[in-house]
């Protein structure tokens, strides 16, 4: 394994257009290496399948940043914020992990999830009328942007009249554009998206209605119940997790069945074929590049290499789920792969809690814009989309042309 750290060049865009390359190289040099990610962190990157397996289970890696020995990223985090942004499943290990999870669950269930179904296809289905007359549309910004806030909003109980800002200050606090981070906009977004969440959190105390904020409220395992803080922390890992990681699932979904029109037209043709190729989106392109990051807590072996206390460990589900060790022909999309146990929603005790909804926004999304929109074609070369850079990884827009005034909603 090389000492000198693998730099991966975040302001090159033909490597945020298309970083599979390096990823392979970094693979094959070895199943783990230095190298230099966005923000110039230093990591240590696990690049095999097995391996990462086995280190999203270990509990020697951290999920809490506060044990890195680069402060950096700690000081990423608003300081009037961070303890709350601390708060959360996602930054937790056990026992506070275990305590949250159990509350938590309780009242995002799997009913609650499919439950949303039918509004989810009504969001969907008015998104698309909106564009279907027109022939042409950015699908990033029209339409796979404002369907996860506006279900993330509903799931929340955020009143319809409170949108707009609350999409506002979301993209502020997420920084979604392909510029970096603004410091003051971002922590003025957080102090005013605390301020809204505060207030109604309050409002749902006194007036619960049937919505996840209201559940999370009253969710009660024995005496415990989550904290002012815990519940703010949720709000924000629901956007910051199930956010801008869905837009991407389904804007990237569409770029790679664009440059697959073979698998396009399979799937616009067997619809039943839907859900196991939101699985193979999400292995072969999936909306986390490189992948997950843990902290260890002491001197860990890793695949026979040390990685020292306080290092920052990537481990890289982009990578490892193209590994020919575990996926047959693992650069070809293939919507038929059965088998498919990628790692983009993670493993083990942080296996993402809102996989199904993100599957289930997937499904729709993507079925629903195949069947809707016939013809449906970039308007501009591939090279010309522009991709975001950092550890997020889909299109920033996608310009599409298709047959204008298709037919009316047609479920997938």
């Amino acid at each position: 394994m090389s000492e000198r750290p693998v730099l991966l060049p975040y302001a090159d865009p033909a490597f945020v257009a298309d970083p599979f390359p390096l990823y392979r190289q970094l693979r094959e040099d070895g199943p783990v290496r230095r190298a230099v990610i966005a923000g110039g962190l230093d990591a240590w990157i696990v690049t095999r399948y097995e391996d990462g397996l086995a280190a999203l289970s270990d509990a020697r890696l951290s999920s809490d940043v506060r044990d890195a020995s680069d402060t950096r990223l700690l000081r990423q985090l608003p300081e009037t914020e961070r303890e709350s942004m601390l708060s959360n499943m996602l930054r937790s290990d056990p026992p506070d992990h275990t305590r949250l999870r159990r509350l938590v669950s309780k009242a995002f269930t799997a009913r609650r999830v499919a439950e949303m179904r039918p509004r989810v296809q009504a969001i969907t289905d008015g998104l698309l009328d909106a564009i279907v007359p027109a022939g042409r549309a950015d699908l990033v910004a029209e339409f796979a942007l404002p369907l996860p806030v506006t279900v993330i909003s509903e799931l929340l109980g955020v009143p319809v009249d409170d949108r707009h800002d609350f999409q506002h200050w979301t993209d502020r606090m997420i920084m979604r554009g392909a510029e970096p981070p603004d410091p003051a906009v971002v922590n003025e977004a957080w102090q005013h998206m605390r301020g809204y969440v505060t207030e109604l959190i309050r409002a749902k105390r006194t007036d619960p209605g049937d919505d996840l904020l209201s559940g999370l409220i009253a969710a009660r395992d024995e005496d415990q119940r989550l904290t002012e803080d815990e519940l703010i922390a949720m709000v924000f890992l629901l956007l910051a997790a199930g956010y801008i990681t869905t837009v991407n699932l389904i804007g990237g979904g569409v770029a790679t069945l664009l440059a697959h029109p073979d698998q396009l037209e399979l799937l616009r043709s067997e619809p039943g074929l839907l859900p196991g190729a939101i699985e193979e989106l999400l292995r072969y392109d999936g909306p986390v590049s490189p992948g997950i990051a843990r902290f260890a807590r002491e001197d860990v072996e890793i695949a026979g290499v040390t990685v020292p206390r306080g290092a920052t460990v990537l481990i890289a589900s982009a990578i490892a789920d193209r590994d020919p060790a575990r996926f047959t022909d693992p650069d070809r999309l293939d919507i038929t792969r059965e088998d498919n146990a990628h790692l983009a929603f993670g493993h083990g005790i942080h296996y993402c809690l809102g996989a199904p909804l993100a599957r289930l926004e997937g499904q729709i999304a993507i079925g629903t814009a195949l069947a809707r929109l016939p013809g449906l074609a970039l308007a501009v070369p591939p090279q010309d989309l522009h991709w975001r850079p950092g550890g997020l990884r889909g299109p920033l827009s996608l310009p599409v042309t298709f047959t204008p005034g298709g037919s009316g909603p047609t479920r997938p």
